[in-house]
């Protein structure tokens, strides 16, 4: 997936692309309250142990964190609550029948901001296994490996 100009990342879960084989990407909005936004504005979340997840017929954002706000007041929201995402009713019947598929999952990999507006993009993917990973650390290391040949060159 292309990154925008117009995007500024909050906060990615790198492990998602080790863990996982990315097959369709999609783009959602955040529900999220004020003091929350205003944390993210300040740098304040991180999504490593977040998931996506149905329930009553939503999507739904779990375990990522955003940390309370300094300045908040009495609107102290929870850290790790789930948040609801904002997607078209398409693509949660596209996702829904992508996860009734066996072995896929919905992995949320990056919150950002576009036009002023808090965004989680999510991809259905298929969880690799540990011979999968070994391959990928090998293409990394021989991928740096051809860098610094190329660098010392130069």
């Amino acid at each position: 997936m292309a990154k925008k100009q117009n995007d500024s990342v909050i906060c990615e879960n790198r492990r998602a692309r080790f863990n996982y084989e990315l097959l369709e990407f999609y783009e959602g909005g955040l529900v999220l309250t004020g003091p929350e936004v205003k944390s993210l504005r300040n740098g304040g979340g991180h999504m490593n142990e977040a998931y996506a997840n149905f329930s009553r017929g939503e999507l739904w954002l779990m375990g990522s964190h955003i940390a309370p706000y300094d300045h908040g007041g009495y609107a102290v929201q929870e850290e790790r609550r789930t948040r609801k995402i904002l997607l078209n009713k398409s693509e949660l019947e596209k996702i829904k029948k992508a996860l009734e598929r066996e072995g896929l999952a919905l992995v949320p990999l990056r919150m950002f901001w576009a036009k002023g507006r808090a965004k989680v993009a999510l991809a259905v993917g298929k969880g690799k296994k540990t011979v999968d990973k070994r391959e990928t650390i090998k293409k990394r290391d021989a991928e740096r490996e051809t860098q610094r040949i190329f660098k010392g060159r130069r």
